[in-house]
């Protein structure tokens, strides 16, 4: 029955698990990414490492600076990897309904749950990336000021100045995005039943670490140069395309928005910030994984469910 899979006490478990995870992970590496979004948006600073635009963060806004941002980051996160981890078990029990799952399955479900996930959680990122640069001391001065007073004032004044769809601002390289957590699932769960080599067993702690590692490293890498075209939409201050189909216009300033970046930096430009992405994104993820597997797995022990719940993901 696809309601009684889509309204599963297991994929509860996995969303509560997931969300969990992401949450504490990023916490802990929350300055790498505060470190990426403005090697993506500050076109004119010239640090160019991790260690060195944090330094020069510090130095110029204070000890907290790298931090700032984080609770409404943290909302953003939990609720968007509640709805993925939710969709992705619930979609895949529902299809599945008990068969082995294969590789193309894991990246249909993951681009599904995806879609999903970006169209819901769309207006609390472009909200959570203007909270976390405001009040920054930019490079480039053509940045104008924002005074939001939290979240629900951010979605007002920008709902009330800019129209209910700047809300939906980087949607469509979101939408292009949903390739990025598909094929980390698709690679995670491949390793993961490479490790296990057609045996029912929970997986060591360095283990899932390990593959949480490499499958995120591979997606942001191939993903990245539109991940900055979502940091600069989101972020709101750009020449809008004035082309009349929402299509044709997300097509257009994707594009001019990746010609100027090469134009301005050559084809490196497109993969400024990739180092503290990768960083932050890599451990943030294997940290999730390994922390969401764990919560998972002792949650569906103390419920008394059999291993079956635990290792059919």
């Amino acid at each position: 029955n696809m309601s009684f899979e889509i309204l599963s006490f297991e994929a509860l478990v996995h969303a509560v698990s997931g969300a969990m995870g992401s949450v504490t992970a990023m916490t802990v590496f929350f300055p790498l990414d505060t470190a990426r979004l403005r090697l993506q948006v500050d076109e004119k600073r010239r640090a160019s490492s991790t260690p060195a635009i944090l330094a020069e963060i510090i130095k110029e806004e204070g000890l907290l600076a790298p931090y700032r941002g984080w609770f409404p980051v943290i909302c953003s996160l939990c609720c968007s990897n509640f709805v993925y981890f939710y969709c992705f078990h619930s979609l895949k029990a529902s299809w599945l309904k008990g068969r082995q799952s294969a590789p193309r399955t894991d990246l249909l479900v993951g681009i599904v749950a995806g879609v999903i996930n970006v169209l819901v959680t769309a207006p609390l990122w472009v909200v959570n990336t203007r909270l976390k640069l405001q009040g920054s001391k930019f490079h480039n001065t053509d940045i104008q000021p924002t005074n939001y007073r939290g979240i629900w004032d951010a979605l007002g004044q920008i709902s009330r100045d800019e129209g209910v769809w700047a809300l939906w601002s980087g949607t469509f390289p979101s939408l292009l995005l949903v390739l990025n957590p598909a094929i980390q699932f698709v690679i995670y769960e491949g390793l993961k039943r490479q490790l296990r080599n057609g045996v029912t067993r929970e997986l060591a702690a360095f283990e899932v670490f390990m593959i949480g590692a490499v499958a995120k490293a591979v997606a942001t890498t191939v993903t990245y140069p539109l991940q900055t075209i979502q940091s600069v939409l989101r972020f709101g201050q750009f020449n809008k395309s004035t082309s009349k189909s929402t299509l044709m216009s997300g097509l257009m300033t994707i594009r001019c928005l990746l010609v100027n970046r090469v134009r301005k930096f050559g084809m490196l430009g497109l993969f400024k910030g990739l180092e503290a992405k990768l960083l932050q994104t890599v451990l943030t993820a294997a940290l999730m994984f390994l922390l969401y597997e764990k919560i998972a797995s002792c949650t569906f022990r103390v419920m008394g469910l059999s291993s079956h719940h635990k290792h059919s993901r």
